[in-house]
């Protein structure tokens, strides 16, 4: 069973309010009985509720890496919060009373032991899973659907081109959103994405000049989609097997969301990989109507700087699990890659944690880049492409950070060459105001990891500062 702190249950939560009510049952003494296995792979009790007869719930740590939450109340969120309640019991060292496995739990995980045998055997045998059978009939008649709406967008935005943005007015919006909504009907819900979050653009009120290069910044992508989609819909169309891209992120732009099995396919994985978080954060997205958690992360063995997405739809949140900053190093038996440029999205199904180390850290700073020039270059490039990620974060070595006569937070490569700090468009939070409140010993000779953003105006290209790492030190500024 793994050590567990109450860390480790903050971590197991699916949102912080689960965790909280997890601790108040605690406090509240609400649990009747609490029970453990001699072995200590298993923790049960009951809890007290609304009803007459307490709830059951336990703990299964027969597999420590897959821990498994049973409970006997109506909650769809896993854990619950009587589960969790249960293991902050366990890590305040509440008294656990030592009984043999209940019946129900020892007849679940026979269950659970022979479909592992059943598994077993298949990889043995070398039984590979049947892939799935693709209807080519229905993907063709759904690929030509997707070509009709992107026509139909393609019309909307030369109307709005031609007529000028200046003319949308609140009659304009209103059938703007409507057709937002006509575009679900195509089965492009990236595409629909897009042009919501132009409306949305429109609806932030009386539109700046600032606004207008924006809006003008979102048009540009969408008709990016709309041509790179078509085309890439009529080479799929006369591909007898219509694949997907594997190199291209067309297919997510799209809509498609790509399976485990599918990255797998094509070759798109890391065995026995290792990655260290760098900076947190999570955001409403109201163009997708979700939450998102958006990890960046160091692939401790290629040097990579990816990012790990949890998106949480509105209506189901609640029931999701919120992910949260992360301060061990991740062993993933199979990572898998999505395409994609900088800061590629990756997945992973199973994990086990270390602590950090030093050599991490040093790791960290190898994979720094020293020549702000070169990253620049290598930050354009990726800006370049209209359906390129406009948020790149790259880790960068300073030599130092400090503030220009002016008061312009900036760091300075060893070359003398200087990036300007500043918070951006693209993130809620700002960064900048704490640098100050930092040690100044660890802004110099540092690594920072930066968002970079392109201001459309001033056609600028600027930086955030996410988190100063300095020797086995992470000032986090993001959570």
């Amino acid at each position: 069973m793994p050590d567990i702190t109450a860390t480790y249950v903050d971590s197991m939560a699916p949102n912080a309010a689960a965790a909280k009510n997890g601790q108040n049952l605690v406090r509240k003494n609400s649990f009747t009985e609490l029970s453990r296995t001699e072995s200590g792979d298993l923790l049960f009790g009951k809890c007290a509720g609304s009803g007459k007869q307490p709830y059951v719930c336990s703990a299964d740590f027969i597999m420590p890496d897959k821990p498994v939450f049973r409970c006997s109340c109506p909650s769809r969120q896993f854990p619950c919060k009587h589960a969790l309640g249960l293991l902050y019991a366990y890590a305040e060292g509440r008294g656990f009373a030592v009984k043999d496995v209940p019946e129900d739990v020892a007849a679940k995980r026979e269950k659970a032991e022979k479909r592992e045998e059943n598994k077993a055997k298949q990889e043995e045998g070398g039984a590979e899973a049947k892939p799935k059978k693709v209807n080519k009939s229905a993907l063709r008649k759904k690929m030509q659907a997707q070509l009709e709406g992107l026509e139909q967008l393609e019309k909307l935005v030369l109307s709005l081109v031609r007529s000028g943005l200046a003319t949308v007015d609140a009659k304009r919006l209103k059938e703007l959103q409507g057709q937002v909504k006509e575009l679900g009907n195509y089965y492009l819900p990236g595409a629909q994405n897009e042009l919501r979050r132009l409306v949305i653009l429109f609806g932030e009120g009386e539109v700046s000049e600032e606004g207008y290069s924006y809006l003008m910044e979102q048009l540009t992508v969408i008709h990016a989609l709309i041509h790179k989609g078509r085309s890439h819909l009529h080479a799929r169309m006369e591909d007898p097997e219509l694949l997907l891209d594997p190199e291209s992120t067309i297919d997510e732009w799209l809509g498609h969301a790509w399976q485990l099995s599918e990255l797998k396919s094509f070759g798109r994985i890391r065995e026995n990989a290792e990655l260290i978080q760098l900076a947190f954060h999570s955001y409403n997205d109201l163009a997708r109507a979700e939450y998102v958690d958006e990890g960046f992360w160091l692939d401790l063995g290629a040097g990579d700087v990816h990012r790990t997405i949890n998106y949480r739809p509105y209506k189901a949140a609640k029931l999701m699990r919120e992910e949260d900053s992360f301060f061990g190093v991740a062993q993933i038996p199979c990572l898998y890659v999505y395409p994609g440029g900088l800061n590629a999205r990756v997945r992973y199904e199973e994990m086990s944690v270390r602590p950090a180390e030093a050599a991490d850290y040093r790791d960290i700073r190898e994979a720094a880049r020293r020549s702000y020039a070169e990253a620049v270059k290598t930050v354009k490039q990726q800006l370049k492409t209209p359906l390129g990620d406009k948020r790149p974060v790259l880790l960068l070595h300073a030599a130092q950070v400090g503030v220009t006569a002016d008061g312009q937070f900036t760091a300075t490569d060893s070359e003398g060459q200087s990036l300007v700090l500043e918070d951006i468009y693209p993130l809620a939070e700002g960064t900048v105001q704490l640098l100050p409140f930092l040690p100044a010993e660890a802004l110099s000779d540092c690594t920072l990891l930066v968002m970079f953003h392109h201001n459309p105006d001033t056609n600028r290209l600027t930086a955030q500062p996410l988190t100063v790492f300095k020797d086995e030190e992470a000032f986090r500024m993001l959570y």
